[in-house]
């Protein structure tokens, strides 16, 4: 029987291991077992069960049941950062759901400070990928200065790609749409002090026609 484990504020891999698997042990989800190395048998079928939101796009769920004041809030900031902010490259609004001195853990393990170089970070891909967007939160949960959120970013490889050594790789034409996930701790101020990135950036090159 899946059970829910106490959420660890000091430790992000935990707390998004609980924070989804509380996901989905409270939609009755027979594949959250097998998904963290519980069941290895099949799961009967189920209607609650989501197809892979990346290839089959996906309704955005209401929000949990049970959420305080507080965590609503930060699901909805999150929401907008996503949905609005980012989708449309505004990056002057987000001040509103990141902290000043924000730090960012992308998924290939390095880390930076401060919502200025995160905001050059985002705008980056942009000058490949303009209409890079997010419009998708299949999994939302909120527990009190915590929130776990999966999306689906999509896009195009239209543009030049910088390649960092002065040179450019150029544009394949491909479309994107990739899973990931992100982890936010809030602060007082309803910001996020930390942001942790997740997705699979050998699935994001070869969708990009680059591996």
């Amino acid at each position: 029987m899946t059970t829910r484990r106490t959420v660890l504020r000091d430790s992000a891999a935990v707390a998004l291991g609980s924070a989804l698997l509380g996901a989905f042990a409270t939609g009755g989800s027979a594949a959250a077992a097998t998904a963290f190395g519980g069941h290895t048998a099949a799961p009967a079928p189920h209607p609650d069960l989501l197809p892979d939101p990346a290839t089959t796009p996906v309704p955005n769920p209401p929000y949990p049941h049970g959420l305080t004041a507080e965590e609503r809030a930060h699901l909805r900031t999150f929401d907008e950062l996503d949905f609005d902010v980012y989708s449309h490259a505004d990056w002057d609004r987000l001040h509103l759901s990141h902290a000043r001195t924000v730090r960012v853990h992308w998924p290939d393990g390095h880390y930076t400070d401060g919502i200025d170089r995160h905001i050059a970070d985002l705008a980056a891909q942009f000058v490949w990928a303009p209409d890079t967007h997010i419009s998708e939160h299949p999994l939302r949960v909120a527990q009190g200065s915590l929130t776990a959120v999966t999306g689906v970013m999509r896009g195009t490889f239209t543009r030049p790609m910088p390649d960092g050594k002065g040179g450019f790789i150029p544009p394949t034409g491909h479309t994107f749409a990739l899973n990931m996930a992100t982890v936010g701790l809030w602060n007082r101020n309803g910001t996020m002090d930390e942001e942790f990135l997740f997705w699979d950036s050998l699935t994001f090159n070869q969708q990009l026609g680059l591996a």
